[in-house]
């Protein structure tokens, strides 16, 4: 459960803060349906960029922003892609939902505003004390460092040196403070050595997205409805949804899944990581190219029970294929041998290297359940291509020039030819095996209770019960709108 009992002194700091700084704060409901947004607040989105560093871009932190760089509104479904059978290579509709058009292009901003707010409202978090930490294998840390810079609140960005050039650049202008940890995206337990550090320096609240429940309490009622209804709007007659399959990152994007399979029974749920660190299939380790998960740990918030299988998925994969999507010898292929129109090859641009890898996740679960056109697999694209464009200079520079040729190779081999190997239907034991993994990094490293751990797996209705408190949480936002006095003021 999220703690949310009250801090009158830290409280009172905020609500001024607030103040001060004109902030109002949305709530999960107008996150699951922009609708409930007030007219005012929608009319000064209407004049603001995406990525403005202006309080009123805590509105868009939802699934249902328009297309547009500035000014856009709401829409009814989700920006999706969907990926065609001559692609995909596979029957079945895969509906992979977009992070692009999130302010920083990355849902990720969600994850980190689910983590800070409960203990912004409650005053726990206290804006003229602390330093939010967000500890990150990229874009956590970006949307944590948004959200603290629109909250009035210093922040500091932890992630690994390896990430791409764009994340740091970006940062430089947002972040209070930036750290580099050694390594890639799955040297998670040198960014958690780091946290233990600036721990001993009380002004430093660590928001750690692998172990907030804030984290899955935002994916599950928000990403998870939105999906939903994704698949309500995109579904054909006679269509079901067959499944989701989302790569561990934080795991938070897991919980969404939790909401589909209630919402739908026959769904199955799958996890995927990189095959250079396949921890969920086979308890291994090694550092990857996949930037955006995680890896080499199973993430606390990971309702693992919950889960029907574990997919690991070659780094080059994801690589070879973000360079066939943005360049223009790959687009001229998609263009000229599969038929794909500039609609849809401009939407291909929108995967980031973890949204390929997803949708990866996708082809080879189709292929495994052996799904045909009456089924429908969701996924989310973590972030776009943006964040990347130095990856694809890198890949021009280390294969040489691209061709269509190459292109039609890259697609052959890196998304037709996958097979169903380093796939694992996870059985009780299996999921209890990786469920087990947990205890190593949470009670051993991080001082977890084991009783909790215990409690994860065999008392279930604890992920109910966290889900069900963003009604509590929406109550607790509601009352500090209420004492800032903006609302009322509109």
């Amino acid at each position: 459960m999220i703690d949310l009992s009250i801090h009158k002194e830290g409280l009172a700091h905020n609500i001024q803060k607030a103040r001060e700084n004109n902030v109002i704060i949305p709530t999960i409901a107008q996150m699951q349906d922009p609708d409930k947004i007030p007219e005012k607040i929608k009319a000064k989105l209407a004049e603001t960029e995406l990525w403005a560093v202006d309080p009123v871009n805590l509105f868009r932190i939802n699934w249902h922003n328009e297309a547009k760089e500035s000014g856009g509104l709401f829409q009814k479904v989700p920006n999706y892609v969907e990926i065609p059978s001559a692609l995909s290579g596979v029957p079945c509709r895969i509906l992979a939902m977009a992070g692009k058009w999130f302010p920083t292009g990355c849902h990720k901003v969600g994850a980190s505003y689910g983590c800070l707010v409960p203990r912004l409202v409650t005053g726990q978090f206290d804006a003229t004390y602390h330093h939010a930490v967000w500890p990150s294998t990229g874009n956590y840390c970006r949307g944590g460092a948004f959200n603290s810079k629109l909250l009035a609140c210093d922040s500091v960005a932890i992630l690994p040196q390896d990430m791409s050039k764009e994340r740091f650049d970006w940062l430089k202008s947002i972040a209070g403070r930036i750290i580099a940890t050694p390594g890639c995206e799955s040297n998670v337990k040198e960014i958690f050595d780091k946290t233990w550090e600036l721990k001993q320096d009380p002004t430093m609240m660590i928001f750690n997205q692998f172990a907030e429940m804030g984290n899955p309490l935002w994916h599950y009622n928000v990403t998870g409805t939105a999906l939903a209804e994704l698949f309500e709007a995109a579904k054909k007659p006679g269509q079901r949804l067959a499944g989701a399959a989302f790569t561990s990152g934080s795991a938070g994007t897991m919980s969404a899944g939790d909401l589909l399979k209630e919402r739908y029974p026959r769904a199955k749920l799958a996890v995927g990581e990189a095959l250079q660190c396949p921890t969920i299939v086979c308890n291994g380790f090694g550092g990857h190219r996949i930037e955006g998960i995680g890896d080499k740990h199973i993430p606390w918030v990971h309702n693992v029970r919950n889960t029907d299988m574990g997919i690991a998925i070659d780094d080059e994969d994801s690589q070879r294929l973000l360079r066939l999507f943005n360049t223009p010898e790959g687009q001229q292929y998609l263009r000229d041998e599969l038929h794909m129109s500039d609609e849809q090859i401009g939407k291909f641009t929108w995967m980031g290297i973890s949204g390929i890898a997803n949708v990866l996740c996708c082809i080879k679960m189709a292929k495994w359940y052996e799904l045909t056109e009456d089924d429908v697999l969701v996924t989310v694209l973590t972030d776009s291509a943006v964040m990347y464009k130095s990856r694809v200079a890198e890949l021009n520079e280390m294969y040489g020039p691209y061709s269509v040729t190459e292109a039609a190779k890259d697609h052959a081999l890196h998304m037709l030819g996958l097979k169903t190997d380093n796939m694992l239907e996870l059985t009780y034991p299996e999921r209890k095996r990786v469920h087990n993994l947990k205890y190593y990094t949470w009670v051993e490293q991080q001082q977890m209770d084991v009783e909790d751990l215990n409690d994860q797996w065999y008392k279930p209705q604890v992920w109910d019960e966290v889900h069900a408190q963003a009604a509590q949480l929406d109550k607790l936002i509601e009352a500090f709108n209420d004492e800032v006095g903006l609302l009322a003021r509109l």
